[in-house]
């Protein structure tokens, strides 16, 4: 007789469940999305083992699924994540978060002279290198490394 293993968080119906988030970053995300403000379910799972991060945390949202601009906002924090967009108990949807091209309205340029900063205006960064890790403003072209941003 085979043995299944046993799930360590609960099986949800519909929405979505975020997956392979470093571990350190998992109470970031769901700040950043907004989840306890929500009145649906959710299930945080934090400092479970993985064998591609050490230790990973997980996130699951009945009834929810983002839009480009929540995941766009995520990759910021977390890229490499994996969402699964689950209905009926199944997973339809399974991708990986990338950090997109250019980011708009995400991040603060940290130049105290860009007009983003002296104006009513969105921000625009474009990402460089091979890893996406540095950010050029649109408008001041100072670069910031992707993981020392402070998020609009």
């Amino acid at each position: 007789m085979i043995m299944k293993k046993e799930r360590l968080v609960a099986a949800i119906e519909n929405g979505t469940v975020i997956d392979h988030i470093p571990a350190e970053k998992t109470y970031q995300v769901v700040s950043l999305l907004g989840l306890e403000h929500t009145l649906s379910p959710v299930t945080i799972g934090y400092n479970y083992p993985s064998s591609r991060l050490g230790t990973k945390g997980i996130v699951k949202i009945s009834n929810k699924f983002f839009t480009d601009e929540e995941i766009n906002r995520l990759s910021v924090i977390a890229p490499k994540i994996i969402l699964n967009t689950i209905h009926n108990f199944e997973v339809t949807q399974k991708r990986m978060v990338e950090t997109p091209d250019v980011l708009r309205g995400i991040i603060k340029c940290n130049n105290p002279k860009c007009i983003t900063n002296n104006e009513p205006m969105s921000t625009i960064f474009h990402t460089t290198g091979e890893d996406k890790q540095i950010l050029r403003c649109h408008y001041c072209d100072i670069e910031q490394n992707i993981n020392e941003v402070e998020l609009v």
